[in-house]
């Protein structure tokens, strides 16, 4: 097994395929990546991606699993090897695509399927059994990443800002902005000399309740809004607005904070519902107060925590956001510095998360930490990550 281990990080180039399925619940993207170096010489390459959806009953579950009280032990063990399978078959897909074959593949990095996230207590739990990746595959397989930087009196998250840090520091002074289900930046300062200069934090809602509201409104007709194209046709109703605003909880809360959907739960969206309704809002004016939300939480917590520090010169935005037009017309109408998506700047935005779970698996496999402290909280630079080997 040590010598296994000690080839494969000899190796110049080492491909990778990158896992990774958020809060959206949409579905799992896989990121074939050329990876060089490790730590400040670390260059990456996008060689393939592929996205593989859900199924309605699919989300369904996984909803009903990140609801306490509708989850039980027997789902959860269940929907962790089905995950698994599903995880290690976008692995293979993604491979597949690129016209390569598994054993040209040197290891396969899974951030899992997160189902609660419980920073307060020093606990979460992401699914997606890293074995049945390993069997599945016929790879070498590294995942379950947060405990680790828990285990440190971290919050476990976010932990993409330290991939942010190696491959995006430049001489601007630079957001690099996710907008999964949940929202989450790194501020990345021109001419990084350390990455302990590195401020990042989660932010709030992102698409979570946008797509919660899509598809209660339509009856699943719809998971998310297209494009952004129901949020335009509506009228944001600012009275709403500034409650959401006033009633978050997690506006407040300074840096470094993380959170999920046992925050921004589908008892939280219900009640949002309710509060529309009661106003006799049509579902298009809904969506469009709910998309202003997660504007005004980024917009917000920028003024708050980053602005005061640092003069921006461009914020970068990836993620399932990027789709979405009113999101990103909305920032840029609020922000005074340029807004860019990360396929303009880099490789393709949708990528972008599964590309850092191959960056944060090689430093595993090197021995070299892979957490940021001042985005996590942790009391010291951190190695993360378990290992599985195929049989």
């Amino acid at each position: 097994m040590l010598n296994r281990l000690a080839e494969l990080v000899k190796r110049e180039y080492k491909l990778a395929v990158g896992l990774m399925s958020g809060t959206s619940l949409d579905g799992i993207d896989a990121a074939l990546v050329e990876i060089k170096g490790v730590g400040s010489q670390t260059d990456v390459r996008l060689v393939e991606f592929e996205s593989i959806p859900y199924t309605v009953e699919e989300r369904e579950q996984l909803i009903e699993l990140c609801n306490p009280s509708k989850s039980t032990v027997e789902k959860i063990c269940k929907m962790n090897i089905v995950l698994g399978d599903r995880f290690g078959e976008a692995a293979l897909a993604v491979i597949r695509k690129a016209g390569l074959a598994p054993k040209d593949v040197s290891f396969v990095s899974s951030h899992g399927q997160t189902i609660y996230h419980w920073p307060e207590e020093r606990a979460t739990l992401q699914i997606g059994e890293l074995a049945n990746i390993a069997a599945k595959t016929g790879i070498l397989t590294v995942g379950d990443f947060r405990p680790s930087d828990m285990a440190y009196q971290g919050q476990g998250a976010p932990l993409v800002p330290f991939v942010d840090a190696l491959l995006f520091s430049s001489t601007e002074n630079r957001i690099l902005l996710n907008i999964g289900g949940i929202s989450n930046l790194a501020v990345v300062p021109a001419h990084s000399s350390t990455i302990k200069e590195i401020k990042a934090f989660d932010v709030g809602p992102g698409n979570v309740l946008i797509d919660g509201a899509v598809r209660r409104l339509t009856g699943n007709e719809q998971t998310f809004d297209q494009g952004g194209k129901l949020a335009e046709k509506g009228n944001i109703h600012y009275d709403l607005l500034m409650t959401l605003i006033k009633e978050d909880e997690f506006l407040p809360i300074k840096p470094p904070k993380s959170t999920g959907r046992e925050l921004y739960t589908e008892e939280r969206l219900a009640r949002i519902l309710t509060k529309s309704q009661d106003l006799n809002l049509p579902m298009e004016d809904i969506v469009a107060t709910i998309t202003a939300y997660t504007v005004e939480m980024i917009t917000q917590s920028l003024e708050l925590y980053v602005h005061s520090d640092h003069d921006i010169d461009e914020l970068i935005i990836s993620g399932g956001g990027i789709h979405n037009k009113a999101i990103m017309d909305g920032l840029q109408k609020a922000l005074p510095y340029k807004v860019s998506k990360m396929d303009e700047v880099s490789f393709n935005g949708d990528a972008k998360e599964a590309i850092a779970f191959t960056v944060l698996g090689n430093q595993f496999l090197h021995g070299e930490a892979n957490n940021l402290p001042s985005a996590t909280g942790a009391t010291r630079n951190v190695l993360m990550g378990k290992l599985v080997l195929p049989s």
